[in-house]
Formats: C-alpha cells, sequence, structure tokens
C-alpha cells in the first residue's frame, strides 16, 4: 500500500498496517513479486515498467484514446481490467465503479447548486409571505441524474428532467419527478451494453429547441448528459444561456468532455449572463471518504471474481460464458482487444 494514499479520504496509515497491508514510500520500487496493481487513476509509466509479464492492472485507465498507455501494457504483456468498459449487466452491478461514483457526483451536484443559488430551495410559509420552491431540471436520467433528482426533491424542490429515452420515463416518475417527453423523430438514440450512444445532430437541435423554454424557468440546472469515448452533447448554448434567469446556477458534471452547457471551465466556477456555471469535474473526490469505501467494494468484488485457485483467471477465451472479463478486458497477452478505442470508432 503506498503510504499517505488514503489519507484524504480519512484512512491513516496505521489503519491500512493493522489490516495487514505492507506500507511502501510513493515512488518506491514495486520489485519482481508484485502480481496486481489496484488503483484509481492510470498508473504512470515508470510504476508500469516495473511490472512483469503476466502481472495484472486494474482500476479507472481512462482507455478512450490512451494509445501510449496501451501500448506499453502491450510490451509489458500486462493484463489490463479498464472499470470504464465493464458491461453494465445484474451479475455486475457489485463492481460497477462508474455507478457508484456518478452516484455520489449526482448528490453533490446538487448541493454546490442549491449552495450558489440566490433563492431558496424548499417552499417556505412565513409571516412575510410564502416562498414558492426552487425549479430544478436535470439533464440526462442515467445514474448520476437520478440521484440529483433525489436529492434535489430531497432538498424539496419541484425537479423536471430531460432524456433522451422514453423508457426513463418511469423511472424519473417513480423518484417524483416530472419527465419531459423528448423530441418526436424518426430515428430516436439508443443504449450499449447499459451505456447511451450518440445521437444525431437533428435530434439534438430539436432537444435543444424543447430545452429553451424550460431553461428559462428553471433556477438549477444538473447536466449529466455523457457519451463513453466521445464529446458530451451539447446541449444548452449561448443563446439558451441569455434566455436564463439571472441568478440561476448551471452544474455541468459532462464538463471534462467539453460540456453539456457552452462555457463550463472544468474545475471552476464562472459567470456569464449572470448565469452561475460550476464546471463539475471529479465531484466524488470531494466525498472522498465515502467515493473510497464504495470504489474499494466494487474493486474487491471485481477480484474475488477473477482470482482463482491457479491465480487471476482473465483469459475470455477460457469462459464463452463470462461476459465481465470479456466486456472490460483491455490488454491481455501483449494484445490490445478493444482496438477502436484508438480509431474514434465506439
Amino acid at each position: 500500500m503506498e503510504q499517505g494514499a488514503g489519507l484524504a479520504a480519512g484512512f491513516a496509515d496505521p489503519d491500512y498496517a493493522d489490516a495487514g497491508a505492507r506500507l511502501v514510500p510513493s515512488g518506491a520500487s514495486l520489485g519482481a513479486g508484485v502480481d496486481a496493481v489496484l488503483c484509481v487513476n492510470p498508473p504512470a509509466a515508470e510504476v508500469l515498467d516495473q511490472l512483469k509479464p503476466g502481472a495484472l492492472v486494474a482500476g479507472l485507465l481512462a482507455p478512450y484514446g490512451a494509445a501510449a498507455m496501451v501500448e506499453q501494457f502491450q510490451a509489458r504483456r500486462v493484463s489490463a481490467l479498464a472499470l470504464e468498459l465493464l458491461p453494465r449487466i445484474s451479475r455486475a452491478q457489485s463492481m460497477d465503479v462508474l455507478s457508484s461514483q456518478a452516484n455520489i457526483a449526482g448528490y453533490k451536484a446538487v448541493l454546490l447548486a442549491a449552495a450558489a443559488l440566490d433563492r431558496y430551495v424548499p417552499m417556505l410559509m412565513t409571516a412575510a409571505g410564502t416562498i414558492q420552491p426552487a425549479r430544478a431540471l436535470i439533464l440526462g436520467a442515467g445514474v448520476a441524474g437520478l440521484q440529483a433528482l433525489a436529492t434535489a426533491r430531497r432538498l424539496g424542490a419541484v425537479v423536471y428532467v430531460s432524456d433522451v429515452r422514453p423508457a426513463a420515463k418511469e423511472q424519473v416518475e417513480s423518484l417524483g419527478g416530472r419527465f419531459l417527453t423528448p423530441p418526436e423523430q424518426e430515428e430516436r438514440p439508443a443504449e450499449s451494453g447499459g451505456y447511451a450512444k450518440a445521437a444525431s445532430e437533428a435530434f439534438l437541435a430539436a432537444q435543444r429547441q424543447q430545452l429553451a423554454e424550460q431553461l428559462a424557468l428553471a433556477d438549477m440546472v444538473i447536466c449529466t448528459a455523457q457519451v463513453p469515448g466521445r464529446p458530451a452533447p451539447r446541449l444548452i448554448s449561448e443563446e439558451m444561456l441569455a434566455g436564463m434567469r439571472p441568478g440561476s446556477v448551471v452544474v455541468d458534471l459532462a464538463v471534462a468532455q467539453g460540456g453539456n452547457c457552452a462555457g463550463t471551465v472544468c474545475g471552476q466556477t464562472v459567470e456569464r449572463h449572470g448565469v452561475t456555471l460550476i464546471g463539475g469535474d471529479g465531484l466524488p473526490s470531494s466525498v472522498a471518504n465515502h467515493a473510497s469505501a464504495l470504489y474499494a467494494r466494487n474493486l474487491a468484488a471485481l477480484m474475488e471474481h477473477v482470482l482463482g485457485e491457479a491465480g487471476f483467471q482473465l483469459d475470455p477465451l477460457l469462459d464463452q460464458e463470462d461476459p465481465i472479463v470479456a466486456g472490460c478486458l483491455l490488454t491481455h497477452a501483449g494484445a490490445c482487444r478493444f482496438p477502436d478505442l484508438f480509431s474514434g470508432a465506439t
């Protein structure tokens, strides 16, 4: 265990030592006996250079477009499990890192919006009159969007949710949200493996037109629409921002992929047309204790799945019935199993 790795999340080095871990200084030599590296972000190149052939690396490896890292995996004959590629199926729910972290991001996004808002969120009846509840608009009804909906409702907001999938209506309404039916188009956006696929530009244009009226009424907007390996769809234009109420707030969780909202800056809070724009990148890190605990449970579940008596059982050819390993095994035995990640295809 790397010394100090858990301090920011509230886990001290002695806690790991008491659990049986051997602590090593940051950047120390891994030695020839390391069979696996479990990480949050991709390991540094010098760490990968120390790995023996057949070693395992598992974590959030940011595989889309990471050709240099994949070439290093191949050269070292490292088996790499990229958790971003994990299929969203029932058997893999306990391992789904993206969902556990998106839950946190959706929760924290609403808290940031409420803190920056110039008005109350719930309805209040006071001696000076009744305060109407804030109106929240959630773009995207994935894991982050649904958690944002639930959190905003708990704070007392009236919540509207927009999603390209009509099937999301039931989930939205079960949490007390009001679903905005997507525009009628001949070809609707679909999903693959539990992840959204890119919508056509014609559909996005129709959706933006529909959203303009809703944005003008919104007090806070949470943007969560993302497509793996692609730039985030631009849903809020400069013109639409100009039509929003001054003092309203937009939190863009897709800012690292280009953003759903024009003008958002990764990790910064800026103001445009009187609207506060929060670039919500890396929000799970702001809830580090629970983010770390959930991430560890996800990773432990995956390790339990692939670890057998003879070691790590990673070759998907040995078990064609295991979609979990087949779905997220990025490199194995010197070969990359997902070359489309670097060609721009999905």
